[in-house]
């Protein structure tokens, strides 16, 4: 499909009825596994790709992240969301700079958050946050197509549990335009729904926390739109490696094996499966 028939699909994905989920694959392999599985989008992770790097979260350049968005674009027909952290600048310009780069890369969305990226100083003041997100809209609007602009608010997710602060602002985001809203980090139900009740455009939760157990149903029947899993699925598998790494060295054994899925199961999910390559071990 075409950039625009992808955002269009991906727009419509937030009228239908109920909530959908859509994953986070952090490489063209995973992307591929997802697609093949029946989800009806996707989205990047900074955090799985900053671990595929092998560095940590939060330096990535904008660069290495837009070239990551066109892999995963380009791994699929889906549409697909990107996660550009806080824009890759803190002025409005560098924010609406981004967006236009992203859309280029032909993503069907991406989200904006007023995460800082400085951990003395973490959200940014209120009115450069709106600021940020109302030039993002403001690139968004001028693309020759559509794009589904989320706006996050990163509160919960370094120690502001405030919920009347992250209500406040994602309110604030929705009348600068932003298509979805997002506040990564709520672990309640209660809270869920009132962030829910409490702004006019659809919300995005982000589920693989630890401890948190809630559905896709509970979550629908709260109000929520979309459902997605962050870095879940990729500290999923660094933790099977790592588990397995502390068999080897400590035990001296290989038994993680019985858990690794098969070539042939792997394979089915990739485009000419089982068409090449050498003996399989």
């Amino acid at each position: 499909m075409t950039a625009a028939e992808r955002a269009s699909q991906f727009r419509a994905l937030h009228r239908r009825d109920g909530a959908f989920i859509i994953p986070n694959p952090w490489d063209i392999g995973t992307a591929r596994v997802l697609a093949s599985m029946g989800f009806a989008a996707l989205a990047t992770t900074s955090a799985g790709l900053a671990f595929s790097l092998g560095v940590p979260e939060g330096v990535i350049t904008r660069e290495q992240a837009l070239d990551h968005c066109r892999a995963i674009v380009d791994a699929t027909d889906l549409p697909v969301s990107a996660d550009l952290e806080n824009g890759y600048g803190e002025s409005p310009e560098s924010v609406a700079e981004t967006i236009a780069a992203a859309a280029e890369m032909g993503l069907a969305g991406g989200s904006i958050e007023d995460h800082t990226g400085r951990r003395d100083d973490p959200i940014y003041p209120f009115d450069l946050a709106v600021e940020r997100i109302a030039a993002a809209v403001q690139a968004a609007r001028r693309l020759p197509r559509d794009f589904v602009l989320t706006a996050r608010c990163e509160n919960f997710l370094w120690q502001r549990p405030d919920l009347d602060d992250t209500i406040k602002r994602l309110q604030a985001y929705s009348a600068a335009g932003a298509d979805v809203l997002y506040a990564p980090g709520l672990r309640d139900l209660d809270m869920i729904r009132t962030v829910c009740q409490s702004v006019d455009k659809p919300v995005n939760v982000v589920m693989g926390l630890p401890g948190v157990t809630l559905g896709v149903q509970d979550l629908a029947a709260a109000g929520v739109k979309r459902v997605s899993v962050g870095s879940a699925l990729s500290r999923l598998a660094f933790g099977a490696v790592m588990r397995a790494a502390r068999e080897m060295i400590g035990k001296g054994t290989f038994n993680f094996a019985a858990e690794a899925a098969g070539f042939a199961e792997i394979e089915a999910h990739f485009p000419a499966a089982g068409t090449g390559g050498g003996p399989k071990r």
